[in-house]
């Protein structure tokens, strides 16, 4: 039986944590503990976990940010496999049980997702094509964007001893940026199950507080292509993926008038066309 330890974190959600909560207490595959990090809400959470989920293990901290709440659950936690919820998710009851069963049957995953329901604004829609998930050697298919949803994902502890923890220097596209490091060098177990339940339209969504997010999927391929090792034709494919999304910014910048912006993209353009150039020719 796997060792799960499951990490929550959440700001300000006082509503929506107690659901998710619920699901995981709800999960039919015991789990070894449920860590709930609160990054410096105000609303009443503290009180809410205290006095209704005493079994559960609290921890409250000044407000860091995602990354930082999702590092320090990484910190606190005991498992062998570290399973996020965010805070205004659900796991449906069989979740754990589907993961950990493939992975008992697998001697070579060490990551594992599932798909997921969307519910937007409080109706259910269905995923575009781009959002598609996948398993196996799936490296070039999470470069265009986040294709792993951070609620679905199970992890063994030792990827985060090799590839680092999550970027706290990115307030945004932390996990987009956690995946293109795992998968440039691990194969993905992918559970083709509906396993979550994935809200989304609501005003306090960290996508909403950031204009342009390729401005951070930009510096998340940078880290890569500068600071882990990858082999030519993943380095081939975060340049072609890299330039793109720097046209896009670009393009963006001329329309808001942001001259520094775009003289800085124009720059970063010539800069990766000549290395792409090298690679190709």
């Amino acid at each position: 039986m796997l060792k799960i330890s499951v990490v929550i974190t959440t700001y300000n959600r006082r509503k929506r944590l107690e659901k998710a909560i619920d699901s995981v207490l709800k999960q039919t595959y015991p789990f070894h503990e449920l860590i709930v990090i609160d990054d410096g809400s105000d609303d009443g959470t503290d009180d809410l976990v205290r006095l209704n989920f005493p079994q559960i293990r609290y921890h409250r901290q000044e407000n860091r940010g995602i990354s930082h709440s999702r590092n320090k659950g990484i910190e606190l936690s005991s498992g062998d496999w570290i399973a996020f919820l965010d805070s205004d998710d659900e796991w449906l009851p069989e979740k754990l049980q589907h993961q950990a069963g493939g992975l008992e049957l697998s001697s070579v995953h060490r990551i594992c997702h599932t798909d997921e329901i969307w519910i937007r604004n409080g109706r259910r829609v269905n995923q575009m094509n781009k959002h598609r998930k996948y398993g196996g050697r799936i490296f070039s298919r999470c470069l265009p964007l986040c294709i792993i949803s951070p609620s679905s994902v199970m992890i063994h502890r030792t990827l985060f001893s090799e590839t680092g923890l999550f970027d706290e220097d990115l307030p945004v596209c932390e996990d987009y940026d956690m995946w293109l490091r795992i998968c440039a060098r691990e194969p993905v177990l992918y559970i083709a199950r509906p396993l979550i339940i994935k809200y989304g339209g609501h005003s306090d969504q960290l996508s909403r507080r950031y204009w342009g997010m390729d401005r951070f999927r930009i510096q998340a391929l940078e880290n890569i292509l500068n600071k882990e090792q990858i082999d030519t034709g993943q380095r081939i494919a975060v340049l072609q993926t890299l330039t793109g999304k720097l046209k896009i910014v670009y393009n963006g910048a001329l329309k808001r008038r942001n001259t520094e912006l775009a003289a800085h993209c124009e720059e970063k353009l010539a800069i990766y066309a000549n290395m792409l150039a090298g690679l190709t020719n």
